[in-house]
């Protein structure tokens, strides 16, 4: 039985411990799953606590580039994107990128020549951007925080940094904020002027289901996604580092079925 868990300054209605639980069952395992909601101040000594405890964890907002310095070494996507959401025997891991992209895929999305604007340059961004551009898109990006925005630039220098924000059209607006959850839930991050400009909405928030975001641009019948399926994927292919076991699209997609007909999403 693995002990794992998810480490968050508010991760009170995460649904990891669902998904984790019900991956690990489907790949032959079980688990104990705890959702840890942390204040800033408390973040390093949970973390070591975790890393000595644990077999594993997840680390999600705002503490995926926070997490680094207790780390030995950081791997794969992390290093490739400065941010790490699974740890394991004090490395770090980066399963965002290919959770996200595996949910473009399984929805038909296409981003291939395709103009995206991605709100939102911290810990899941970063790799959003970075998967985004490396898939041919031709990304924009902006966030309210200007620093996030130049160190991924100088990072990556494969998209286009906005440091003030005006409507134009695009065929696809990504929400990597945390704007329309917690004590945010009923905000959008953009109003209609924006929406209305875009060919879809893809929210990487999946609780509330349908944020204000997504809600706007449904009202302007636009096709619009929550960030659910990212989430699924990226724990299955975190259960994967934890068991050490090659993931598999094929058998994430099935696992992903199973788990929206057992709990009715």
């Amino acid at each position: 039985m693995y002990k794992l868990a998810v480490i968050g300054k508010d991760v009170s209605k995460s649904d990891s411990a669902k998904m984790h639980t019900y991956s690990m069952r489907g790949l032959g395992s079980g688990c104990t799953f705890e959702l840890l909601s942390v204040p800033p101040e408390d973040f390093s000594a949970a973390a070591e606590r975790l890393i000595g405890e644990y077999d594993g964890f997840c680390v999600t907002i705002p503490y995926k580039l926070d997490i680094i310095p207790h780390l030995s070494r950081i791997e794969g996507d992390a290093a490739v994107f400065g941010a790490v959401n699974v740890v394991k025997n004090r490395v770090g891991y980066n399963t965002d990128g290919v959770g996200f992209m595996l949910m473009l895929e399984n929805n038909g999305i296409a981003v291939r020549g395709k103009k995206v604007l991605v709100l939102g340059a911290g810990g899941a961004g970063r790799s959003v951007i970075k998967k985004l551009a490396d898939a041919g898109a031709a990304v924009f990006a902006y966030d309210v925080r200007r620093e996030n925005l130049e160190s991924v630039h100088r990072e990556f220098g494969c998209f286009t940094p906005l440091f003030s924000l005006a409507p134009f059209g695009c065929d696809l607006i990504v929400n990597a904020t945390g704007v329309g959850m917690h004590k945010t839930e009923g905000v959008s991050p953009v109003g209609e002027a924006f929406i209305s400009r875009a060919g879809a909405a893809l929210d990487l928030i999946y609780y509330p289901r349908k944020s204000e975001f997504l809600r706007l641009a449904e009202s302007l019948g636009k096709p619009a996604l929550n960030g659910e399926g990212m989430l699924f994927y990226q724990a299955y292919y975190g259960d994967c580092i934890f068991l050490g076991r090659q993931p598999r699209a094929e058998e994430a997609k099935a696992l992903f079925e199973g788990y929206k007909r057992q709990y009715g999403e």
